[in-house]
């Protein structure tokens, strides 16, 4: 039997507002996947320390606020310190496209901002986890 893939969805900073991070995890649930959502306001070393302790394969980081340039890739700088640069981070929210090259360019695997069909990040993570 193959190993479920298991995703931490997190939201970094001081954003408050969680349904799209919800929606997404839900919808992770609904495709087999073992989901761990970490809830609002988590720092960066929290998620990171969550993702390492679980032992996820995947972390979605969802943020509104606006803070994505600086969590999003602090969170990718404290798993390669950990060396956990193996798990797949992608993000989510509402990110302008002008931000989306550094994001990516800083490890950020994909951005999948408000519209985008649950089937496209399900699609994406199935075919990104590592074996």
């Amino acid at each position: 039997m193959a190993k479920r893939i298991k995703v931490l969805i997190a939201k970094p900073g001081l954003d408050g507002h969680d349904r799209g991070a919800r929606v997404v995890a839900r919808a992770l649930r609904d495709a087999g996947m073992e989901v761990i959502y970490t809830g609002i306001r988590q720092t960066p070393e929290q998620i990171v320390a969550t993702a390492i302790q679980e032992d996820v394969d995947a972390v979605g980081l969802s943020c509104l606020s606006g803070a994505h340039n600086n969590l999003f890739p602090k969170v990718v700088q404290l798993l390669r310190e950990q060396g956990a640069d193996d798990i797949l981070v992608f993000g989510g929210g509402i990110i302008p496209d002008a931000d989306i090259p550094g994001l990516k360019q800083a490890g950020i695997r994909a951005i999948f901002r408000p519209g985008t069909p649950t089937e496209e990040t399900i699609r994406f993570i199935n075919e990104n986890v590592s074996e």
